[in-house]
């Protein structure tokens, strides 16, 4: 068989089996469990790194495979997974379309160019960089949970829908930024988790019944 199947990138194909199944949630009109899926792969993501560098002796070519199989992944993950959500929320016009277009293609360019980075690097030294270049794609997996857990004390579905459009576009633009974002610290990471795992607990076990009492029941499109 082709490919590496060690422990190293085991978290990197549960995201995607997570992500996948979370396409099926949002094309089924299950807006809470794509919610969760989307969660869970940022998950896996935030420590698929640190596991595949506990291995010390991985050979180039495993070096090499962990850095496109994570970037494959991330396409669709933070990719491709958001564009539907967003798509089945209502995003259907012509504009709101193309701003999905660029949230896609600014996407698949950053993590083109991180490739390219992080092949450089690792090539210079195992230890992991101190700071992103840009947005990381994986900041969807934070920022859509967040939105949808506060989108219920938005006074309109209008102002909701209006408030998503600014939020794919600048997560797109800063996706292609140059910028120097300082990577989390591990204390960070675990607040980050909790307070995404806040989320998606109040996502799945509170926010259908809390949307329907707003009467934003009908805004996840069939």
């Amino acid at each position: 068989m082709i490919g590496f199947y060690d422990y190293t990138v085991v978290l990197t194909y549960i995201s995607l089996a997570s992500s996948l199944i979370g396409i099926f949630c949002a094309l089924s009109v299950q807006p809470r469990w794509a919610i969760f899926f989307l969660a869970f792969s940022g998950l896996c993501d935030m420590f698929d790194g640190k596991i595949a560098r506990t291995k010390k002796n991985r050979t180039e070519d495993e070096k090499n495979f962990g850095i496109q199989i994570d970037s494959l992944c991330d396409v669709v993950c933070f990719g491709v997974f958001p564009i539907v959500i967003c798509y089945k929320l209502g995003m259907t016009h012509i504009y709101s379309m193309v701003i999905l277009i660029f949230y896609g293609l600014a996407g698949l360019i950053r993590l083109a160019y991180f490739n390219v980075l992080e092949a450089k690097r690792q090539s210079e030294s195992d230890e992991a960089g101190k700071f992103y270049r840009g947005l990381p794609i994986t900041s969807m997996a934070i920022a859509l949970p967040i939105f949808f857990v506060v989108s219920p004390l938005l006074p309109s579905q209008q102002i909701f829908m209006v408030i998503l459009h600014i939020l794919v576009a600048v997560i797109g633009i800063l996706f292609i930024t140059d910028f120097k974002l300082r990577k989390p610290t591990t204390i960070e990471v675990l607040i980050t988790v909790a307070v995404v795992f806040a989320a998606v607990v109040v996502i799945v076990f509170v926010w259908h019944e809390w949307w329907r009492l707003l009467r934003f029941g009908s805004l996840f499109k069939s």
